[in-house]
This record gives C-alpha cells, structure tokens and sequence, in this order.
C-alpha cells in the first residue's frame, strides 16, 4: 500500500501557462519530491524530524525567480564558462554572457533548471524525468537527450541518475543544485563539515577558476578532518577535487547539524563544488540560510586543458551518479 502523500500531483503553472506535477516518493519513514520543473528537488522529509532537510518552495513562481538554482538539475554545462566561449573541434561556441556581463554562469537561460521536463515514469519509489535539447540553443551543440532518474530507498537514501547522449560533439556537465540546513534554522552556522578532499580550485574575484589546483592542507579550505562551520569563516564557494576523473560511486562529503542530523554524499564525479548561500536567499528569510552542496565536473574545464574534460562525443554516454543517505 502506498504511503499518505506518495504519488503524482499537481505544483500550479508557469508564468506561460504550462502545468508542473510534483512526484513524492516514498520507502520506509523517508520521502522525497521531485518536480517535472527543472527537474527540482523540492523536499526531502524524515519520520520524526519536524523540518525539511533541503530548502525548497510551494510556489513554482519561486522557481522561475529568484529561487531558480534551489533544488534544480543545472546543465548542459554548470557553473562557469569563462568568457563565455570556449573553443570545440576549431569552433568558437558562444554562450550567453548572464554573469557580470562577462561570463556564462549554469548555461544561462538556456539551462536545464528552466525546462519542463517529460514525465516518464512514476512509482512508489522512482521518478523517471527525460529532456530534449536541440542543436545550438544556447550555444551548445548536438541535439541531446537527457534522463534524469530519481530513486528512493532504505534507509534514508536519494540516488539521482543522469545520463546524457548527443548526436554531436559537446561540452556536458551537469549538477544537482540543492541546497542542505539540516536543522531547519536561520542559518546552517553550527554545522560540521567533511570532504574528501585534498585540493582545491582557487577562484578569481568574479568565482572562475584561475586554472591553479592548490593544496588545501593548513588552510582555511581543509576539511578532511571536518570541522564546524560558520558563514564567512571561510566564504565557501570553491570546487574540491576528488580525483581527475569519474569514478566508482564513493563517499565525498558529510554534514551534520547541531540537532544530529547527518547526510552523507556518494557521487561519481571528479569535484565537488560547495557555496555557503551568501545571495541565495528565500522570499522571507535571510542569507547563509543552507549550503548548497554540487557534485560535477570541475567547472570551466573547456578553459583549462589540463582540468578533466567535460567533452562527450555520438559514440559516448554521459553517466553522472550521486546519492545522499540522511540519519539522524
């Protein structure tokens, strides 16, 4: 029998008038809901835990707005392209210019995290999502094909699937965009932070990597040992490197809140890209409110021949696995 809320419902319209479905899935005392909008990761719930664990909205207009990057599935490229080009097979591919006038920050609005997916399959513990990008929107080439599958199990564990294929060369690099309090309060001050991380990708003041990969040992940037947070201390919004390339599923990073929460991250991916939320604010609260925590490629690797590249070609798949497993 299913649980109480498990299932597909409706989530209003868009400003276009088009209809958005929420599809909560369900396994023991855990829930998680997706939306078909930007393939958003809306809620994540745990039995005898007052507070979501993600920050997330009832509004689809919130989506479309400021709250755009809470929760979403961001691609075909997160993150940054520098300058807002990059070079492919001799081309020059130009992007929308959506940071600073300068560079291309989750692919503009062509991005993934703006889309209607299709709904494809639902059940009590699965939401399959499928996305169709054409050739040249946004800059990027290759008409491709996205599945996004949700997953549900126990104990306490979401596992999110993507899996890319294109008809053309192209840049593909994509990333869950949630964002983590785990106590449900103001601000996620408190939490303890750990990541499996040895290095890390300086930035420039504009948040583009400057090409270095620097060693985060004695550094503010060290949390192999975990440590508790607090915002500022240091301003987070760094790609940790877990490796040059993508790797059986393993455990990378793990948070814990003061109320005893804990979430542990499992992913396939080469970085790992945390921001302490310092702009990302809700309609009513305040900044610092969760720490949005990306599994992904490093980010602008076209720039940087020496970062793994983030190329897929026809012949190839693109297959991009990460789990979040909650106890408290």
């Amino acid at each position: 029998m299913a649980q109480s809320g498990i299932g597909v419902s409706g989530f209003g319209a868009t400003a276009d008038g088009r209809a958005v479905q929420k599809v909560t899935m369900g396994c023991g005392d855990f829930t998680a809901s997706v939306l078909t909008f930007g393939s958003v990761l809306q809620s994540v719930r745990m039995a005898d835990v007052w507070h979501d664990l993600t920050l997330g909205s009832d509004r689809i207009a919130d989506y479309e707005g400021g709250m755009r990057y809470h929760g979403s599935l961001i691609g075909p490229v997160v993150n940054r392209i520098s300058g807002a080009t990059a070079q492919l097979d001799g081309r020059t591919l130009r992007f929308e210019a959506n940071q600073d006038g300068r560079h291309c920050l989750h692919s503009g609005s062509a991005g993934t995290h703006l889309k209607h997916w299709r709904l494809a399959e639902a059940t009590d513990t699965t939401c399959i999502l499928t996305l169709a990008l054409p050739d040249g929107e946004g800059g990027f080439p290759g008409n491709r094909r996205i599945t996004a599958r949700w997953e549900v199990e126990r104990p306490a564990t979401l596992r999110l699937e993507v899996t890319v294929t294109t008809d053309a060369p192209t840049f593909v690099n994509f990333a869950n965009h949630s964002y983590w309090n785990l106590d449900g309060s103001e601000s996620w001050a408190g939490h303890k932070l750990r990541v499996a991380a040895s290095e890390v990708l300086p930035t420039t003041d504009e948040f583009v990597p400057t090409g270095e990969i620097a060693p985060v040992a004695g550094g503010p940037l060290d949390f192999r040992s975990g440590k508790t947070v607090a915002p500022g201390s240091p301003p987070l919004d760094n790609c940790f490197v877990l490796g040059r390339e993508r790797e059986m599923l393993r455990d990378v990073l793990w948070l814990e809140g003061r109320s005893g929460v804990a979430m542990t991250v499992a992913t396939t991916e080469p970085g790992i890209q945390v921001y302490d939320g310092r702009a990302a604010v809700r309609p009513g609260r305040r900044s610092y409110e969760g720490l949005a925590v990306e599994a992904q490629y490093w980010p602008d690797a076209p720039a940087h021949g020496e970062f793994p590249s983030i190329r897929l070609d026809r012949d190839e798949a693109y297959v991009h696995v990460t789990e979040w497993r909650f106890r408290a």
